[in-house]
C-alpha cells in the first residue's frame, strides 16, 4: 500500500499516534492563538503546549517532533477526541499541521460537526480497531471517503459513519460555504421562481 496515493475520494497514507484520551480543543489550539480568523498558519500552533516550552523553545521529548506531514496524514488518538469548548480553529490547526483525518473511538459532537464543516474527516471506529493502530505505529491505511471505509493493511476493512452531504464536500475539497457558492445560480433561479407576483 502506497503512502502517497491520493484523489478526491480515496487516499492512502500512514498513521501518526497520540495515545491520549480526552484531547480537548484547548490542547489542539490554545486560546492565545484564537485571534486570527484565517486558517493559514495555524499549524505552527497546533498542540503548542505539547511541542514547546514556556519560553518558546521546542520540547525535546514531544512525540509530535516525529510527525512527518508528507507521509502521516491521519492522526490516531484516544477516546473522546475534541472535547471542551467549541472552536473552528481546532480543525483548522490540525489541517494546517498536515492531518487530513483523525481516527478515534469517540469524538465530541461539536468538534465532529466543526471538523466536517471545515474539511477534516473524523473517522469513528471501535476501540479494538483504534487499539490495533496504536499498537502498530506508522501503519499504512487507505481511506475511501465516498464509501466511508477505512482499510488497514494486514488487519481489515471497517465502515465509519459519514453523512452523504459531508462525503460530497470532502471528496471535492469544499466546505459548506463553497457548496452554497457553487450553487448560487441555481439557488437564485429557484428563489426567483418561488417569488409570488406583486
Amino acid at each position: 500500500m502506497s503512502a502517497h496515493s491520493d484523489n478526491g475520494s480515496v487516499f492512502e497514507t500512514r498513521t501518526f499516534n497520540l495515545p491520549v484520551d480526552n484531547i480537548d480543543t484547548d490542547q489542539i489550539i490554545p486560546a492565545q492563538f484564537l485571534t486570527t480568523t484565517t486558517r493559514e498558519g495555524l499549524g505552527q500552533y497546533c498542540f503548542y503546549g505539547w511541542r514547546f516550552n514556556e519560553d518558546g523553545s521546542p520540547k525535546a521529548s514531544s512525540p509530535l517532533r516525529k510527525h512527518d506531514a508528507s507521509s502521516q496524514r491521519v492522526l490516531v488518538a484516544g477516546s473522546n477526541f475534541g472535547c471542551g469548548s467549541s472552536r473552528e480553529h481546532a480543525p483548522w490547526a490540525l489541517l494546517d499541521f498536515g492531518f487530513r483525518a483523525v481516527i478515534s473511538s469517540r469524538f465530541a459532537d461539536i468538534f465532529r460537526s466543526n471538523a466536517l464543516k471545515n474539511g477534516l474527516l473524523p473517522i469513528m471506529v471501535d476501540d479494538a480497531v483504534v487499539q490495533y493502530l496504536l499498537d502498530h505505529p506508522y501503519h499504512a491505511v487507505r481511506i475511501d471517503i465516498a464509501n466511508h471505509t477505512l482499510s488497514i493493511e494486514g488487519y481489515g476493512d471497517f465502515d465509519f459513519p459519514l453523512e452523504p452531504f459531508s462525503a460530497y464536500c470532502l471528496t471535492r475539497g469544499i466546505d459548506t460555504l463553497d457548496f452554497i457558492l457553487e450553487n448560487e445560480a441555481a439557488i437564485a433561479a429557484y428563489e426567483e421562481r418561488g417569488t409570488p407576483n406583486s
